[in-house]
């Protein structure tokens, strides 16, 4: 039988065709838009498709044990329904909890039959690629708030725990939420930044109207103001703990702010 990545030259879903590689010798089939262009690694089937359009899903599901679906509110429940028809016995799927932005991903994952496994992380390490274009034209990071806290997990350990879910026994009808290893402040992830490349980077505190126009050039104007006006509104009355859960499943530590900034430097540099 063979586990599907969908979504699999996404951010998280490519992590998730590294990581199975490295855990299991099951077929590993890949969907993408764009086969031949997708650079994945030998012994992957690639396979034409996307989650965001089930119509051209047919035959994508054949011999499928498994799957890890990335999520699209729009077409989840098309999608699960066409894997279950098909005969998929699991799903592990990136989701949130039932109240939140990915909440109805959670719900159709529940309702599609196939037994499943959660996977809930709250905000990304990548996140800070955000800073870029204001690190790279000025030297500093602008938001109001640099005393904000959170645990960012790395796209990397959300993969693993995925492709360990996938492989492993002892995950069904649990929802994983993933935290990093260590709770940080937006100026110590800037500071992480700032040592990892060994470029001086400061952090100024504005007004939330200047820290939105700040992010603008990279996140547009909608999604800068949600960032800040909404996701680090959530941070206010947050009380940030490592949970533990990336070592429970995968048996390491979680990757800090800090290693992730030093695998990166490379990219954070480039102009």
């Amino acid at each position: 039988m063979t586990i599907l990545v969908t979504g699999a030259t996404g951010n998280i879903g490519r992590l998730v065709v590294d990581h199975l590689l490295e855990r299991t010798a099951e077929p590993v089939r890949a969907l993408t838009v764009d086969p031949e262009r997708a650079a994945l690694p030998a012994g992957v089937e690639a396979v034409r498709g996307s989650v965001r359009r089930p119509s051209g899903l047919d035959g994508v599901f054949d011999g499928v044990r498994a799957l890890y679906l990335a999520p699209v509110e729009a077409t989840a429940a098309e999608v699960l329904a066409r894997a279950a028809d098909a005969g998929v016995e699991y799903v592990v799927d990136l989701s949130g909890e039932p109240e939140s932005w990915w909440g109805s991903v959670t719900a159709a994952v529940e309702a599609a039959g196939p037994a499943w496994t959660h996977l809930w992380p709250g905000d990304f390490v990548e996140n800070v690629r955000m800073w870029l274009p204001q690190i790279r034209a000025h030297g500093v990071v602008r938001e109001p708030w640099p005393w904000l806290a959170s645990t960012p997990t790395a796209m990397t350990d959300i993969a693993e725990v995925a492709a360990v879910a996938l492989t492993t026994d002892g995950y069904a009808g649990r929802a994983l939420s993933l935290t990093g290893p260590e709770a940080v402040t937006r100026c110590e992830m800037v500071a992480a930044i700032a040592a990892a490349t060994g470029v001086p980077i400061g952090f100024e505190r504005v007004e939330p109207e200047e820290a939105v126009a700040a992010l603008e050039p990279s996140l547009g104007a909608e999604h800068a103001d949600v960032v800040i006006n909404t996701i680090l509104g959530f941070l206010h009355d947050a009380e940030p703990v490592p949970n533990g859960v990336v070592e429970e499943v995968t048996g390491r530590p979680g990757t800090t702010v800090a290693a992730w900034a030093r695998a990166h430097a490379d990219e954070l540099l480039r102009p």
